[in-house]
C-alpha cells in the first residue's frame, strides 16, 4: 500500500494552472526525483504533499500516522540560536522546551532563583507531555550528522547549516523526507556526504534537483512536472532522458496532425455561400471542439538562446602567475603558486568552500595584489565575469535597464537586435522585463546576470558559481555552449557533471596546497594522491636507512615505557565510566532528580571527556615514539 496518494489534484494562481489533475503515489523506500523547469511548480507540489498549502481541488489518501518532513530551500542566515534548539526546533513546542531545558542545564550553578524556578516550570511541563525520550532523539540525530549541538547556528559556514536543517527534517522521525534544492551551495565533498548519507538512512525521499550526477546516483524514479502535468518515469536518469525526448517527439508530431486538420477545416468553413448549401452540422461542431482544444494548449516553455559573441584572439599567453603567495587574516590561500594560462585553455577551479577559489580568481585578473611574487596578463584580453555573489546586477534597476543600459537595441556580432528580443531569448517574457531584479528567482537572476554578460565580445570567460539555480535545459545549453567556445575559460564549479564536461584541466585546492591536474573532476579522483600511499612512498627508502628509527624505541624513558603499558587500561576504563555516566543520563526520569545532581552529572561527563580525549592523545604520542 503506498504510503500517500494524490488524486486529481488541482491548483492555480493564474490563468493557467500550476497543477493540473495531478496524480502521484510514493511507495516506502522509493527516492523520487521532481524536475522540472524553472516556475513549473515544484517546490508548490512538495508543499502540497507536506501539507502546507491547500489544493483547490483533488484528494490526499495517506496511510495512518504519516509523518512528513520538508527540507526548504532558503538557508535562515540569522539565527543566534544554537544547533542543539534547531535541531530541536523540528519537534515543535516539545523541542523548543528540551531546547530550553538543556541550556538551563549549563547556568543551575549560577545561583540564580529565576532560572532555578523556570528549570523546575520546564520540568514538569516536559514531563506533563511526555516529551522526555525526545531528548534522546534529538542526541541520536546529531551524532549521526556529526554535529556539535552547543555551536552556534549563526556561526557555521553554509554547508554546515543545511546539515543542520537536514538535522531538523530527521528529527521529526518522517516517514517521507522531502528536500528542496539539498545540494545548492554545497561544495563537492558536502554533496558526496549528502549522497551517501540518505542513501543509507532509508527513509522514503521525495527530492528536487538539477544535479544531474547527484540524481543519477540518488533517484530511484524521476517524476517531472511539466505545464501542470505530472509524469513518472521509473528507472534510471538516462531512461527517463532516452523516455523524455521519444514523449516530446510523439507530441510535436501529434500537434502537427492536428494544427494540418484544424488548417484545412477552417479553410473549409471559409467556402462561402456555396459550402454552406451543404454544410454538415456534425463537422462544424467537430471544428468548434478542435478550436477549443487549440486554445487549451499549452506550449512548452522554450529554450533559452544562448549566444557567445566571437572577440579578437588574446596574446597566447593569457595570464602567468609566478610564485604567488596571498593570506587573509592569517590563513594563507595561496604560497608559492606559479600556473601560465595559454589561450583556449579550459580550466575548472575545485575546492571546499571557504578555501579560496574566488580569491585566486581575482588575484589571477589583477584584481587582487598578491603578497608576494607576480601576476602578468596578456595582451588583447577581453574579460567577461560572471560572479557567484551576482554583484554586477543592480537590484533596484529593472531587468531591461540592467541589459541594456538605457538603449533599445543590442549589438550582436554586428547585427542590432532589439533589447527585449534578446532578453526573450533568455526566457524573460516582455511583461517581466519591466520589474526590478530583486523580485526574481535565483533561477532568473542567473540567467539575466548571462544575458548581460553574452552583450559584449569576450576572449577570456570567467565563471564563478554559475550553474546554481539554472534549470537541466538552461544548464545544457549553457554546456553546449561552453564547449563549442574558442576563447579561454576558469570555471568554478561544484556541479561535477558539468566540469567534466567542460573543462581540460583543474587546479585543486586540498591538503592546504593548490595543485594542476589534467582533465576534469573523475580525472582529478584518478589522479589525485592517496593520503596514505603518499606516507608509504615517503618512507620508502634503503635498508640501511630505513632501520633509523629503530634507535627511536630506545629513547622511551622506563616511566614512559611503563605509562605506554598502562595507557590501554586506563582508556577502558574511563570509556566504561563515561559509558555509565551517559547511560543514567539517558533516562528520562534523570531530569527528574534534584538539579545539583543534574549539574553535576553533567561535569562530569564533560571531565571524562576531556580525560579520555587526553588520554588517546598521550597514548597516539608514545606509541609512535616507541
Amino acid at each position: 500500500m503506498p504510503l500517500i496518494t494524490l488524486r486529481d489534484i488541482q491548483l492555480s494562481y493564474g490563468q493557467q494552472p500550476l497543477l493540473d489533475h495531478v496524480n502521484l503515489s510514493i511507495d516506502v523506500g522509493e527516492r523520487l526525483c521532481l524536475i522540472g523547469r524553472n516556475g513549473a511548480g515544484k517546490s508548490t507540489l512538495m508543499k502540497v504533499i507536506a501539507e502546507e498549502i491547500q489544493a483547490d481541488d483533488g484528494q490526499i489518501e495517506k496511510t495512518q500516522g504519516l509523518s512528513v518532513a520538508r527540507l526548504e530551500q532558503e538557508v535562515p542566515d540569522d539565527q543566534e540560536h544554537s544547533v542543539h534548539f534547531m535541531v530541536a526546533e523540528g519537534l515543535g513546542e516539545q523541542g523548543a522546551l528540551l531546547s530550553e531545558h538543556a541550556e538551563l542545564v549549563h547556568h543551575l550553578g549560577d545561583g540564580d532563583d529565576k532560572i532555578l524556578a523556570r528549570f523546575e516550570e520546564l520540568s514538569t511541563e516536559i514531563e506533563a507531555r511526555g516529551a522526555w525520550q525526545l531528548s534522546q532523539r534529538v542526541d541520536t540525530v546529531l551524532s549521526k550528522l556529526n554535529l556539535d549541538g552547543d555551536m552556534s547556528f549563526a556561526g557555521l559556514s553554509g554547508g554546515m547549516k543545511r546539515r543542520v536543517l537536514l538535522a531538523r527534517a530527521l528529527v521529526q522521525d518522517p516517514d517521507i523526507l522531502l528536500l528542496d534544492e539539498p545540494t545548492n551551495h554545497l561544495d563537492m565533498e558536502s554533496i558526496q556526504w549528502l549522497e551517501e548519507f540518505l542513501k543509507n538512512f532509508g527513509t522514503t525521499l521525495v527530492f528536487i534537483s538539477h544535479d544531474r550526477a547527484f540524481i543519477r546516483s540518488l533517484a530511484t524514479r524521476i517524476i517531472e512536472l511539466d505545464r501542470g502535468k505530472l509524469t513518472s518515469w521509473p528507472g534510471s536518469y538516462e531512461k527517463y532522458l532516452s523516455g523524455k525526448q521519444a514523449a516530446l517527439d510523439a507530441e510535436e508530431k501529434a500537434n502537427a496532425e492536428f494544427d494540418k486538420k484544424l488548417s484545412q477545416e477552417e479553410k473549409w468553413i471559409r467556402q462561402g455561400i456555396k459550402a454552406r448549401r451543404t454544410r454538415n452540422e456534425g463537422r462544424v461542431r467537430a471544428l468548434k471542439a478542435m478550436r477549443d482544444e487549440f486554445s487549451q494548449r499549452r506550449s512548452r516553455t522554450g529554450t533559452a538562446s544562448l549566444t557567445i559573441q566571437s572577440s579578437d584572439n588574446s596574446g597566447k599567453i593569457v595570464v602567468e602567475a609566478d610564485k604567488i603567495s596571498y593570506a587573509v587574516g592569517g590563513k594563507q590561500i595561496v604560497r608559492d603558486f606559479s600556473v601560465a594560462l595559454m589561450r583556449g585553455d579550459r580550466v575548472g577551479i575545485l575546492g571546499p568552500n571557504g578555501c579560496g577559489k574566488s580569491t585566486l580568481i581575482r588575484l589571477l585578473l589583477d584584481r587582487l595584489a598578491p603578497d608576494s611574487g607576480t601576476v602578468k596578463q596578456g595582451t588583447q584580453l577581453q574579460v567577461a565575469y560572471f560572479d557567484q555573489l551576482r554583484d554586477t546586477l543592480d537590484e533596484e534597476k529593472s531587468v531591461i535597464d540592467n541589459v541594456a543600459e538605457g538603449s533599445d537595441v543590442i549589438n550582436l556580432n554586428g547585427q542590432n537586435k532589439h533589447v527585449i528580443g534578446y532578453l526573450q531569448d533568455f526566457l524573460f517574457d516582455p511583461a517581466r522585463v519591466r520589474q526590478p531584479v530583486k523580485s526574481l528567482s535565483g533561477g532568473e537572476r542567473n540567467r539575466l546576470l548571462l544575458a548581460k554578460l553574452f552583450t559584449k565580445p569576450f576572449n577570456l570567460l570567467v565563471l564563478d558559481e554559475p550553474t546554481n539555480d539554472l534549470d537541466a535545459e538552461t544548464l545544457e545549453l549553457l554546456e553546449e555552449q561552453l564547449i563549442n567556445y574558442q576563447g579561454t575559460l576558469l570555471l568554478v564549479s561544484h556541479d561535477r557533471e558539468f566540469i567534466d564536461n567542460v573543462v581540460t584541466s583543474t587546479l585543486v585546492f586540498e591538503h592546504g596546497e593548490l595543485n594542476s591536474y589534467v582533465g576534469g573532476y573523475q580525472d582529478w579522483l584518478r589522479q589525485r594522491p592517496e593520503p596514505k600511499r603518499e606516507k608509504t612512498v615517503k618512507a620508502a627508502k634503503p635498508a640501511a636507512v630505513a632501520e633509523k628509527p629503530a634507535p627511536a624505541r630506545k629513547k622511551l624513558s622506563y616511566k614512559d615505557q611503563r605509562e605506554l603499558e598502562q595507557l590501554p587500561a586506563r582508556i577502558e576504563q574511563l570509556e566504561a565510566d563515561l559509558d555509565a555516566v551517559q547511560t543514567r543520563m539517558s533516562d528520562p526520569d534523570f531530569y527528574k532528580g534534584e538539579p545539583a545532581d543534574i549539574s553535576a552529572a553533567q561535569a562530569r561527563q564533560s571531565e571524562l571527556e576531556q580525560q579520555l580525549e587526553v588520554a588517546f592523545s598521550r597514548w597516539d604520542e608514545l606509541d609512535q615514539q616507541g
